[in-house]
């Protein structure tokens, strides 16, 4: 099994998240998104990170993989095992991306206007949110799940996004703590994401 991942790309991130927790064996090649090699243009129709190789199955799509490996390897496990905390989590997931991943992606690539009103959306919907960050030990649930893969590396690059919370996001920042400090969180970090958070120091 390999899996293909820029160490720099948050989607690749969440996926290496679920390899840590689960104490998967397998091989991570490093891969620029933006130059990638042969294999996975051979893979992946869409020719993006992260791409999984599994003997003759190909998966891309972060979410598509995180669900795959949970599935293959169950323990532990990170959905819930009722179809309907099953379908609240994959919810949870699909809001994460189409409503603080697509901000991550306007500040990255949009012009300085577009970047600063979506630094602006993702730190307000943050603060917003953080009483449901302060219900629970991980979001919306007691355990740590998929959800939480798909949510901290988000929060490992908002100060290298310039997104800076406010006092009324406490709760956030201490979600934000208590996953940082999560063992497979810590495993799971490149080098280059290491040196996200060294070189604002």
């Amino acid at each position: 099994m390999t899996l293909f991942s820029d160490p720099k790309c948050p989607y690749c991130h969440r996926v290496r998240m679920v390899l840590a927790e689960k104490k998967i064996n397998i091989t991570i090649v490093d891969v620029d998104a933006q130059d990638l090699p042969p294999e996975v243009l051979e893979a992946n129709p869409y020719g993006t990170v992260p791409t999984l190789v599994d003997r003759d199955l190909a998966l891309y799509e972060s979410q598509i993989i995180m669900e795959y490996l949970d599935e293959r390897f169950p323990h532990p496990p990170l959905l819930a095992v009722d179809p309907v905390g099953r379908a609240n989590a994959r919810l949870l997931m699909h809001r994460i991306d189409r409503d603080w991943y697509s901000l991550v992606g306007q500040i990255v690539h949009g012009d300085d206007a577009a970047a600063t009103a979506a630094r602006d959306a993702l730190r307000d919907s943050l603060t917003t949110s953080a009483p449901i960050f302060a219900a629970s030990a991980f979001f919306m649930s007691d355990e740590f799940s998929l959800v939480d893969c798909c949510i901290a590396p988000l929060l490992w690059r908002l100060p290298a996004l310039g997104v800076d919370l406010p006092a009324a996001a406490v709760a956030v920042t201490e979600y934000s703590t208590r996953l940082f400090e999560w063992p497979s969180f810590r495993r799971s970090l490149s080098e280059a994401e290491r040196e996200m958070v060294a070189d604002l120091a």
